[in-house]
This record gives C-alpha cells, sequence and structure tokens, in this order.
C-alpha cells in the first residue's frame, strides 16, 4: 500500500466582524466629560488651597534677621512643637537685614503675645526652624503686622572653634607623648620605681632610701615580734594565774565560800546581839521606872528641906534675940536636940 505526501489543507476565510452602531451625540457626551473632569481638578484646586487656609484669615507677622540662609518659602514657624503660621516670603530690607514674612492664622494668633521670642535655629543635621516661645500667656496679644528680632542659634557656627580647639589639644597631646616629653620622663621614672621595688630592698627599701635604713628597719621588726611572741607567753601564764585564782576565790572550799559562811556566822551573832538589845531594852525601861521613883522622892526630900532650912532661919533668929536679952551670957552656943 502506497503512502501519499501529507499536503497542507487551505486555511478558512476569516468571519467578517459585524459593524459597530454609531454613538448617538458622541460629541456631547465628550465635552460633558471634559466639563467634569475640569470641575472635578478646580474642586480639588479649590479644597487644597481650603485645606491649607488660604481662604483663612491671617495675622501678619515680620521676623527681621541678620542671615536669611536655609529658610524658604513654605517652611512652618512652630510653637511647642506646633505648627502655627507659614513663611509666605523672604526679602531683603533696607538695612541690610533679611526680613521673613510669616502668615499665622487667626485662630493661632493668640498663642503670639507681645513677650514672645523667636527663634532661627539651624542644626548640624536637618534643616533651619523657626520656633515661638510665650512665657506669658497673660500678657497683650502681639499686633498684626509687628516686625519683631530673631534670635538665631546656629549650631555649625561653632564648628571652626571646635575645630580649632581639637587642632590645639591634638598638638598638646603630641607634645606630652613626646620622646623627650613630660609623658615619656614619667614613664621612664616608673619603671626606675618598678626596678627598685622589684629589686632586694623592696617597697621598705624604696621608701626609706637606702639599704642600712631598710636592714635597720628589719632588724626592729624581728625584735618587735619576739617581743610579741614573749608578750604573748606571758599572758598565757597570766590567764593561767587569773584561772587559778578564780578556783580559789569562786570554787568550792574558796575564799568566796569561807566568807558566805563566816557572814552566815555574823548574821546568828547579831540575831543573838539583837535579842540581848532587847532585853537590854526591857532593863532600861525598869531603869527608867527606877528613876521616875526616886526623882518623886527627891522632889519630895527638897520640900522636906525647905522646911528644915525654914526651921534653922526660925532657930538663929531665936538664938539672935537671946543673945540680945542676955548680953552678959558668955556661952552663945546653941546645941540642938
Amino acid at each position: 500500500m502506497s503512502t501519499l505526501p501529507d499536503h497542507p489543507r487551505p486555511a478558512a476565510a476569516p468571519t467578517p466582524l459585524p459593524a459597530l452602531a454609531p454613538v448617538a451625540n458622541l460629541e456631547f457626551k465628550a465635552a460633558l466629560l471634559l466639563v467634569f473632569m475640569l470641575v472635578l481638578v478646580c474642586g480639588s484646586a479649590v479644597y487644597v488651597l481650603y485645606a491649607r487656609g488660604a481662604f483663612e484669615a491671617k495675622h501678619k507677622l515680620v521676623l527681621v534677621a541678620e542671615d536669611a540662609e536655609g529658610v524658604v518659602v513654605g517652611m512652618d514657624m512652630t510653637f511647642s512643637g506646633f505648627p502655627i503660621g507659614r513663611v509666605r516670603g523672604v526679602e531683603l530690607g533696607a538695612d541690610g537685614n533679611a526680613r521673613i514674612l510669616v502668615d499665622v492664622p487667626q485662630k493661632d494668633a493668640h498663642w503670639l503675645r507681645t513677650s514672645s521670642v523667636f527663634t532661627l535655629v539651624r542644626g548640624l543635621v536637618g534643616g533651619t526652624n523657626i520656633r515661638a516661645y510665650s512665657g506669658v500667656l497673660t500678657d497683650p496679644p502681639l499686633a498684626d503686622g509687628a516686625e519683631r528680632q530673631v534670635l538665631r542659634g546656629d549650631a555649625t557656627a561653632e564648628v571652626p572653634r571646635l575645630v580649632t580647639a581639637t587642632k590645639d589639644l591634638i598638638d598638646k597631646l603630641n607634645t606630652l607623648a613626646a620622646d623627650d616629653g613630660p609623658l615619656s620622663a614619667s614613664l621612664s621614672q616608673v619603671r626606675k620605681l618598678t626596678e627598685r621595688i622589684n629589686g632586694p630592698g623592696g617597697a621598705l627599701g624604696v621608701m626609706l632610701g637606702s639599704a642600712g635604713d631598710s636592714q635597720k628597719i628589719s632588724g626592729a621588726l624581728d625584735r618587735s615580734n619576739v617581743l610579741i611572741e614573749r608578750a604573748t607567753a606571758l599572758i598565757t601564764r597570766l590567764d593561767g594565774m587569773a584561772a587559778r585564782a578564780d578556783t580559789q576565790v569562786l570554787g568550792e572550799g574558796g575564799v568566796v565560800g569561807e566568807t558566805r559562811a563566816t557572814v552566815v556566822q555574823l548574821n546568828g551573832l547579831l540575831s543573838d546581839a539583837r535579842q540581848s538589845l532587847k532585853r537590854v531594852d526591857l532593863v532600861l525601861q525598869e531603869a527608867q521606872a527606877v528613876g521616875a521613883n526616886v526623882r518623886g522622892a527627891t522632889t519630895d526630900l527638897g520640900s522636906l528641906r525647905a522646911e528644915v532650912e525654914a526651921s534653922l532661919r526660925k532657930v538663929d533668929g531665936l538664938v539672935n534675940e537671946i543673945n540680945r536679952k542676955w548680953p552678959f551670957a558668955r556661952d552663945t552656943e546653941v546645941k540642938l536636940p
């Protein structure tokens, strides 16, 4: 069976597309779309202007600075970290100073007072910032269109002085660390001192300055050690003597025990003496009673004596009378019975 070569079949003819129907009022609709897009763009622009406060009442403020470098139109002026104003323009004044025109919305103008301070700060990193500070919010408000001087705080201005100071410091360090500088001399002295400390005399030789003095000190230390050992032995002996003394004084049969027994005996003797004194008190009481009786008898004897003396006076008077009547009597003695 013979094979016939394959022949490509002819491609089918493309099917014609149906014709599109014409759009009615195409030009009008295109014009309407363009008008809508224009209105949308204009509305967006108006909204952006409104959102940025373009239609809000503004409080004008002019800040005068010696240099307005870094200040651009549109940058904010902040108060306590919040933007309250925007730079509207920068111009050069007749006196050569820069005049920074700032617009402050009316709703934020109450933060600005006559005592407010404005600063222009330029840092090492970042842009320039305009800041307002109001210490006393009870002061009168700042007038519209007022001009205030700006205080500059430029951190980059300190860079040249810092570089100069750093260079001087490096030069001084180089001078100090040179081979013939003070630091090298100090290190050399420290090295010598270390060698002497590590030597035979040690730190004591360094402190005293000579080996002989260090030997004397060493001998004195040895003698001090001997004295300390002797003192330790003496203290040990004294401790033993103190222990024996405690045994003899405070132990059983010691002085304290005997003294306690003697005190007990003395207490007994004192008790006996107390009893004897009580008996003596009784005897004294009886003697006082006898004395009272004797005192009464002595009183009676006194009255008796007075009577006897009175009788004697009467007798004496009688004898005198007899002598007067018998003057010739020679024996004038009167004998009493």
